[in-house]
C-alpha cells in the first residue's frame, strides 16, 4: 500500500480502449448525468455509486467524478475505487488528483460530503482485492485485457478530519 507521502501512478499504457474525439467532447457536455445516476441510485456494473471530488492535478479547481465502488474486506468504513477509465492507455483524471492533492480528497456515498484518506493499493494486496473485484464484477476483468496499463486501485478512508 502507498500512502499520500509516496503515491505514484504506474505508467501509462500504449494500447487500450480510447473514445473519439466527438463522444469525448459529448461525454464531458453530459457529465451532469453521472450526479443524476449518483442521485437516483442507479448502479453502474452492478456497484453503487459514489461522488468523489478533488482538487484537480493542474488546474487546482475542485472536481467531481461518480464512479462505482466496492466495499473493502480489510476495513469495514472504506471505499475501494478502480481507476480502469473503461480500458483506456490513459489513467483517468480523477486517478491523478488523488495522486497530486491526496489530502483533499471529499466522498458522498449518499450521506454527505465526507473527507477520505487516500490509499493506492500495492503488490500481493492490490492483486488480492483486483481478483475479489473481477469475481465480483467481470466487466472489470474485460478492461484489463484491454490495457497493458496496470490499473490503479484507490482505498478512500474517512479521515480524522470528519471527527469534530
Amino acid at each position: 500500500m502507498a500512502d499520500a507521502a509516496d503515491m505514484k501512478l504506474p505508467p501509462s499504457g500504449t494500447r487500450g480502449v480510447e473514445m473519439p474525439k466527438f463522444a469525448q467532447t459529448i461525454f464531458k457536455t453530459m457529465s451532469f448525468m453521472g450526479d443524476v445516476m449518483f442521485r437516483t441510485g442507479v448502479k453502474v456494473q452492478g456497484r453503487p455509486l459514489l461522488r468523489l471530488e478533488t482538487v484537480g492535478a493542474r488546474s487546482g479547481k475542485r472536481r467531481r467524478a461518480v464512479l462505482g465502488w466496492f466495499p473493502d474486506d480489510a476495513i469495514e468504513e472504506a471505499w475501494i475505487v478502480v481507476a480502469s477509465n473503461a480500458g483506456s492507455a490513459r489513467h483517468p483524471a480523477w486517478a491523478h488528483n488523488l495522486v497530486k492533492h491526496p489530502d483533499s480528497a471529499t466522498v458522498d456515498s449518499g450521506d454527505g460530503d465526507v473527507a477520505v484518506s487516500v490509499e493506492m493499493l500495492l503488490g500481493v494486496e492490490r492483486d488480492r482485492v483486483w481478483r475479489r473485484i473481477v469475481e465480483t464484477s467481470p466487466g472489470y476483468g474485460r478492461y484489463e485485457e484491454k490495457t497493458d496499463r496496470e490499473i490503479p486501485l484507490f482505498r478512500l478512508v474517512p479521515s480524522d478530519d470528519n471527527a469534530t
